[in-house]
């Protein structure tokens, strides 16, 4: 582990402050991931609804229904990785 040579006696609460502050980064940075998934399923589905008859406007709003979801799959996994990473790191330190 990245940490282990970090003495869990000597953190200050500037330490643990900082903790706080990665952990906060992580959720904003998992809200913009989120954001963007979310702008690419309306404009996928916006296009398939507003151009029913044409199939290059179709494939394309497939294309970002797919893209949608992939970002949201990505962030999520992301997220939740890091998250893993500091607990275990942070408990890491607690201990």
């Amino acid at each position: 582990m990245p940490y282990s040579k970090i003495d869990p006696d000597k953190m200050i609460l500037r330490d643990h402050l900082a903790y706080d502050r990665t952990i906060l980064a992580n959720e904003r940075t998992l809200l913009a991931y989120l954001r963007t998934a979310i702008a690419l399923l309306a404009a996928g589905g916006t296009l398939i609804k507003v151009f029913p008859g044409e199939q290059a406007m179709i494939y394309l709003g497939i294309l970002l229904l797919v893209l949608g979801t992939a970002v949201a799959v990505a962030g999520t996994w992301r997220f939740i990785t890091v998250i893993k990473r500091l607990s275990l790191a942070y408990a890491e330190l607690e201990d």
